[in-house]
């Protein structure tokens, strides 16, 4: 009889215990959304990946379907968007996290308003933890590359290929 109350009183206990441990985690996830994986890097590695980052920041990516060497990935494309903006380039982001702490980089990504069609108002929207995993990512892969080419202004002609990055056709509406 003894041992049954103490094994009851041991499982009431850890099911405490785990109910604690399980309600600290539901709270600590609903107030601030992140990924979680087995590491940092992974995270990132993860984020980059569901966030499509490399359609524009890898040449090749689109039309490899994604096979893309690891070493050749995130390297930018001096290929530009073209629109009223004037022409944006994707950037070399493993140069542009190896420039900054990684401090530094949320307090970039969380202010930056930069040009389409980088979607700045979603990467502004990030938590803290998934902007560390996706620095913490771009670090691991090694400065390499060159810096791409800065954005053109409005009216004037780039010296590289660009994308027209806006709709054309009968009755298009852009306002």
């Amino acid at each position: 009889m003894i041992r049954r109350i103490f094994l009851t009183t041991c499982l009431a206990g850890l099911a405490a215990c785990s109910l604690e441990t399980s309600a600290e985690v539901e709270t600590e996830t609903a107030s601030t959304p992140h990924i979680v994986a087995a590491s940092q890097v992974e995270a990132g590695r993860y984020l980059v990946e569901l966030g499509g980052c490399q359609d524009c920041h890898t040449a090749g990516w689109p039309e490899s379907g994604g096979q893309i060497a690891a070493d050749d990935q995130l390297l930018g494309v001096p290929v530009g968007f073209k629109g009223p903006w004037g022409v944006s380039y994707a950037n070399n982001l493993r140069l542009v996290a190896a420039a900054y702490t990684p401090e530094e980089w949320v307090e970039m990504m969380r202010t930056r308003q930069g040009l389409p069609p980088m979607p700045w108002t979603t990467v502004n929207r990030m938590s803290d933890s998934d902007l560390l995993a996706v620095h913490a990512y771009l670090v691991s892969l090694g400065e390499k590359g060159e810096t791409m080419p800065g954005a053109v202004p409005p009216g004037v002609e780039p010296a590289t290929p660009y994308i027209y990055f806006m709709p054309v056709g009968p009755d298009v509406q852009t306002g």
